[in-house]
């Protein structure tokens, strides 16, 4: 005589169960991991995590395509200029620095200067000596110094351009006078001085009304204040 023992209807059913409840189980511990990734590279204080938005690289143009020197190397057009890079022009050698959405930099032949910029909207550009012409866009928090102090920063809420030169030996930087542009500072200007293409773009806005360039000149010598300029017809 042969016997068959078949499971028990209750049995059946507690698999069941034990299967449907690793299967639950599997999938909660899968959300849970991948929670804790997301927030790992949220998290500020984690060298993995990426900051947003990226920061992103200026390009230089120089006259002609002639190089210049950047941290010692020489640079021409198409290079990428860092944040906290020591630039230097030779004579009649001009460059502009395209910062992307804060501005550009236009610089004079003969000038030496410092730029730190980041993704907040914060530029500073150190003048050492030379010319230079910074046109920044709204939002943009930009200043300039000199070793003699700060010199001039721009109207964040409207943008602005700054004119200032700072020729070796002078007691004070020349700011809002025209000076860097006379000096011929940009890439896109002709030997003997001239406003740059991206310069005269900043200026005139594309239109005909007149143009008011907001700066906060910060000087000690009230002949070299100069808290607006009006450009029209």
């Amino acid at each position: 005589m042969t016997f068959t023992f078949l499971p028990a209807k209750g049995s059946e059913m507690n698999l069941r169960q034990r299967k449907a409840l690793r299967a639950v189980a599997a999938f909660l511990l899968f959300a849970v991991a991948q929670v804790s990734v997301q927030i790992g590279l949220a998290d500020p204080n984690n060298p993995g995590s990426t900051p947003f938005p990226q920061q992103f690289i200026a390009r230089l143009t120089t006259r002609a395509n002639q190089p210049i020197t950047v941290n010692g190397n020489s640079a021409a057009t198409g290079a990428s200029i860092l944040t906290g890079a020591l630039i230097e022009t030779g004579p009649d050698t001009g460059a502009t620095i395209n910062l992307g959405p804060l501005g550009t930099l236009d610089i004079a032949p003969n000038t030496s200067l410092r730029l730190d910029y980041d993704e907040n909207g914060n530029i500073k550009v150190v003048l050492i000596s030379g010319c230079a012409i910074l046109t920044t866009r709204r939002n943009a928090n930009a200043e300039v110094e000199t070793e003699k102090g700060p010199a001039a920063k721009s109207d964040k809420e409207a943008g602005g351009v700054i004119d200032i030169c700072f020729p070796p030996g002078a007691s004070a930087p020349t700011v809002g006078q025209g000076a860097a542009a006379a000096a011929g500072a940009g890439a896109g200007v002709t030997a003997g001085g001239g406003i740059s293409p991206a310069l005269l773009a900043a200026l005139i806005g594309g239109g005909t009304a007149a143009v008011v360039i907001p700066i906060v000149v910060l000087s000690d010598n009230p002949s070299e204040s100069a808290p607006s300029a009006s450009l029209g017809n």
